[in-house]
């Protein structure tokens, strides 16, 4: 796809997507699967299997070739109700009504604990939320019984015996998320995460599948046009994924490594450091040189485990940016840096919305409680979005309803959008990325980079504060300047870091594919008046033994090897489909181990 879309050429394009499409289908089939299944049009079925004098009998020719395939009648008379009598139609609802029954089942059991816990989860704010969350996007006035049979759903499930986590999932799958992607983000956030919390993880995940696009008009297909039979193909293929989980569950099983919560590694400036910090390098793990790779906290199971044994299992350093700046971004590190003594960069980054855009202030609504930005990703919301949240909300003097405070919310989370004027939103602006990255003002702007460039480059970039903050512990080692080997170095991140520490930076090897992301740390470099000598590679195969030992002959060694490869199939939301670290990107993981151990094995030779 070309990334230097422009927004006229994007407004002619068809972003119906069939990952919203399935998001739809599952709010119906859900919504559904809550009525009377008793009830079939104007034909009642009862329970014994006897019809009344105005239905059609059970055991017609029709219903009996699903019968006899296991199927309850119950299932078989709603499928009917929904499809008419369309054999294909019947049996692909009737699969997708077996996928949604089985789910909870595969479900992990990590913890007995209740997933909701937070004042804003609690059963009174769930029962609420049902009101405005049972109304197809369009608001429009004629699903009140949906509504109605959706909450009553609910609150049968919150009189029986399901366990809190059964109760959560039926609560978000009944807002229109996915099964698959409730039961990711409940096992990803912790026993303990609150919806809403929940809610931004599925979001962040499905921004990480829109890699390199604009959004897309965000139309959702309506009941009917479900019902006449569009949606066969993809229920079928999600009971098939469904399916796939359970064979994938034993290899989930074998992660070791859990996130944390609060993501706080082993300390962040603002919250106490965790008693249980206890940290002991392994022999092999001891520099020369310093090392420092990061990647994407929510990987699939059993990648962080990976990258952990490869780099002398260490522990990984989990930490999400927002307890450094106003955006989330949740990331792992695996380093042989010291831990005490560390120090943030000052100023202090402005930590709240507000903070980082004050103007945004006289403009925000009170129903939108935001105070912190989601993870910053390479893809924007449209002109048409903001258009159709503009004429939605500006359409009511006061606040607007609840259903329509949803989608608004949701759409601002899903793609930070922030308010700009009276009934306005927008995304943000290039200058205003770098700025709740730590980077500084224009350092993604001119020669010749396209607005989505900027976007890309900055949403596959380290958030500067956060690094900068482990690394200060450099900065009292290496007083008369530092040499690095910064491994996909993308925009920077690294080097702007240890700038801002003040630690000067003698020699800078970079490798980095991309010629923008080259020439935006050339600018950079120039525009800084560096002292030291900056050199340049587009590829990792060009540093090999001979390579590095011509490196490190020259000037001595490195002091520090940085880097982060691109973990896009790291963070799709389908664990099931991804393929970590053997996917083209994240293998590049690989060669950062490759070319440590090199390292390491040639320094060590020279000290010797």
């Amino acid at each position: 796809m070309d990334n230097n879309l422009s927004p006229e050429d994007n407004d002619n394009i068809d972003w119906d997507t069939e990952d919203e499409l399935e998001i739809q289908e599952i709010q119906d089939t859900t919504l559904s699967s809550c009525m009377d299944l008793r009830t079939t049009g104007q034909r009642t079925v009862r329970c014994d299997g006897e019809a009344s004098s105005s239905s059609l009998p059970c055991q017609s020719k029709f219903i009996q070739q699903f019968v006899v395939m296991g199927f309850p009648e119950a299932s078989i008379a709603k499928a009917i109700e929904q499809n008419g009598e369309d054999s294909d139609l019947v049996l692909d609802a009737l699969l997708t009504f077996k996928a949604l029954e089985d789910s909870p089942e595969e479900q992990p059991s990590a913890s007995p604990q209740p997933c909701i816990n937070s004042d804003d989860s609690s059963s009174e704010y769930n029962e609420n939320f049902l009101d405005d969350v049972y109304e197809e996007e369009s608001w429009s006035s004629d699903s009140d019984s949906c509504r109605n049979s959706a909450k009553q759903c609910y609150v049968k499930v919150e009189s029986s015996s399901s366990s809190e986590k059964e109760k959560t999932l039926l609560f978000l799958a009944s807002m229109g998320y996915p099964m698959e992607e409730v039961s990711i983000a409940m096992e990803r956030c912790g026993p303990e995460a609150s919806v809403a919390e929940l809610t931004d993880f599925i979001c962040a995940a499905q921004m990480a599948r829109a890699e390199d696009v604009y959004l897309p008009e965000d139309v959702k297909p309506k009941l009917n046009h479900i019902l006449n039979g569009s949606g066969g193909y993809k229920k079928r293929k999600m009971y098939n994924e469904l399916c796939k989980r359970k064979k994938a569950k034993a290899i989930f099983e074998e992660e070791t490594i859990r996130l944390p919560k609060p993501m706080i590694g082993f300390g962040v400036p603002t919250e106490p450091v965790p008693a249980t910090v206890r940290r002991t390098l392994p022999e092999q793990a001891v520099g020369p040189p310093f090392f420092y790779y990061e990647n994407v906290a929510l990987a699939p199971k059993g990648v962080w485990d990976t990258i952990s044994r490869f780099l002398y299992d260490i522990e990984p350093e989990f930490v999400d940016s927002k307890y450094f700046c106003a955006a989330a971004r949740k990331r792992g590190y695996i380093h042989n840096l010291p831990v005490e003594n560390r120090f943030p960069l000052f100023p202090l980054a402005p930590r709240t919305i507000h903070e980082a855009l004050p103007l945004s202030k006289k403009w925000w609504p009170s129903w939108d409680p935001r105070t912190k930005l989601n993870c910053l990703q390479t893809a924007i919301g449209s002109a048409q979005l903001t258009n159709r949240i503009r004429k939605a909300v500006e359409d009511y003097d006061g606040e607007p309803p609840m259903r329509v405070q949803k989608f608004v919310l949701d759409q601002c989370r899903k793609w930070n959008l922030v308010w700009v004027g009276r009934n306005k939103v927008a995304p943000l602006e290039p200058d205003e990325v770098e700025m709740l990255l730590g980077f500084p003002k224009n350092h993604t702007r001119g020669g010749g980079i396209s607005r989505t460039d900027r976007y890309k480059s900055l949403g596959n970039s380290f958030q500067v504060d956060t690094v900068a903050y482990h690394l200060s512990v450099l900065k009292g080692l290496f007083p008369g300047g530092i040499n690095i080997l910064s491994l996909f170095s993308g925009i920077g991140g690294g080097e702007v870091a240890l700038y801002r520490l003040g630690i000067p930076l003698n020699t800078v090897v970079s490798v980095e594919k991309s010629e923008v992301n080259r020439d935006i740390v050339r600018s950079w470099w120039e525009q800084t008046n560096q002292r030291g000598n900056l050199i340049h590679f587009n590829d990792v195969q060009q540093l090999n033994g001979d390579r590095l030992e011509q490196l490190i002959e020259s000037f001595g060694g490195f002091d520090l090897v940085i880097g982060g490869s691109r973990a896009i199939t790291l963070q799709a939301v389908t664990r099931v489909s991804r393929d970590g670290l053997k996917a083209k990107n994240s293998s590049l993981f690989y060669d950062y181990v490759r070319i440590l151990d090199l390292v390491k094995s040639i320094m060590s030779r020279h000290r010797h």
